[in-house]
This record gives structure tokens, sequence and C-alpha cells, in this order.
């Protein structure tokens, strides 16, 4: 079965992507509870994700209320309660929130499932990929010009360290980067070539230590950890 894995040449990406082997056939409806013309200011929401390697606590973002009212509905409706982190790489992200991944049996392929809807893109430019980043999965370009996230899939960035120097070489693809966007790089780390084409609507605050701990674990030739993580509870704490 084809990996989720995709690279882009120019810049040796590795993009965040959805399975294309099944499609929702609702990728295009709107989540019932959540109005995209509706918008509601969230003032430092917190979330903790209570996983089996330990509890991981993240803020939600205010300016992208669409994916920001649209988690905490996920959550609080339990949906992500024993949902398995089912693609991790090291140096690069931990993905969860496929609810096929609930009933998994081992080595099961994952991540081509949600919720039955997308959300619109809330790329805002101050939001990148820095180490602890919480952003939304979604399919590739091809087939979603419109980039649209996941209903329910998300990932949190892990992350390398990207000399400013290097970062300024990207600018030639059209990448340009801000001096707050070069010195995060350059000393904590992230995924510099997502930025501009994830929704990042979030970041964690507290338990970067578990998501090393998921980054560095075993894992199968399609990345799943080989002993499944899972978020046993999610909450809304704030």
């Amino acid at each position: 079965m084809r990996k989720t894995l995709l690279i882009i040449a120019a810049l040796m990406m590795m993009p965040i992507l959805l399975s294309a082997q099944k499609k929702d056939k609702n990728k295009n409806a709107q989540p019932q509870q959540v109005a995209e013309q509706q918008v509601k200011q969230n003032n430092n929401i917190m979330i903790l994700l209570e996983t089996t390697l330990g509890n991981i606590k993240i803020q939600l973002y205010d300016d992208t209320p669409v994916h920001t009212n649209n988690f905490v509905k996920l959550v609080k409706d339990g949906f992500y309660d024993g949902i398995l982190f089912h693609r991790v790489i090291e140096g690069f992200m931990v993905q969860t929130g496929d609810p096929e991944s609930k009933t998994a049996a081992p080595g099961q392929q994952l991540g081509s499932s949600g919720p039955g809807y997308t959300l619109p893109a809330e790329i805002v430019p101050a939001h990148f990929h820095k180490r602890g980043a919480i952003a939304a999965a979604r399919t590739g370009d091809q087939g979603n010009p419109m980039r649209r996230s996941s209903g329910s899939q998300f990932y949190i960035v892990h992350g390398t360290v990207t000399p400013a120097e290097k970062l300024k070489a990207y600018s030639r693809y059209g990448f340009e980067f801000s001096d707050e966007q070069l010195e995060a790089y350059a000393t904590v780390g992230g995924a510099p070539t997502l930025d501009a084409q994830y929704t990042v609507f979030g970041e964690v605050v507290e338990g970067m230590d578990v998501v090393d701990k998921i980054a560095t674990a075993d894992k199968d030739r399609a990345d799943r950890p080989t002993s499944d993580i899972k978020i046993i509870k999610a909450s809304v704490i704030n």
C-alpha cells in the first residue's frame, strides 16, 4: 500500500497529507455545529491531551476561529478519546486524529478517515511551524487547491534546527521568512518548509518531552508506532 509521505523535490519537503486511498464522500460538507461565518473569540483556550506516554497541554489561537471552535467541539464530544498517534517522524512531526485508529488492527495503515467534513484554510502568516506548533492535516494540492483542512486530523511539530542562512536560500522558491521565524527555526527548530501551506491553529505549552517520546518511538514502514500510543482523554481546561 502506498505510504502517505510525499516528497516535493525542489525543497525536499515532507507534507502532512491524508491518505488518498479512500476519499471521504462528504469531504466538502460543513461541520454541523461550526458555522464558517461565525467568528467567536476564544481567549487562550487550553486543551489537555492525556496520552499513554504522558500529558500534553496545548493552547488554541483566537485568530483561527473555525479550526479552534471545531477542535473544542470535538474534544467536548469525546472524539479524540482513544485515538492513536498513527504517524510519527522524528525531527518532523507526530500525527493523530483518525477515528478509524480507535479500532485499528496491528499494522493497519491509517490516515484516511475523519469526521465527514473538511474546514476552510485559515493560514495566518504570524503562525508558523516552530517546534510544538499544532496544525491541521489535509489532502494534497492537486485534489485540494483551496488547501482545506481535515475536520479532525492534526499534527504536532517535532522539528529540527535549521540555520538562518539555509532558510534564506529558500527565498529562490518563493519563501520569505520573517526575523522571528529565522530566529525560532535556528534556535528551537521546527518544520519551515510547511509554512504557508497548512493551517497552524495552536501550540504546545507543556509536555514537549512527551512529544519527544512519541516522535522517537519504534515504528513500522508506514511510520505507525509498533506499540500503540493513544490519547486516553482530551479535555478543555480553560
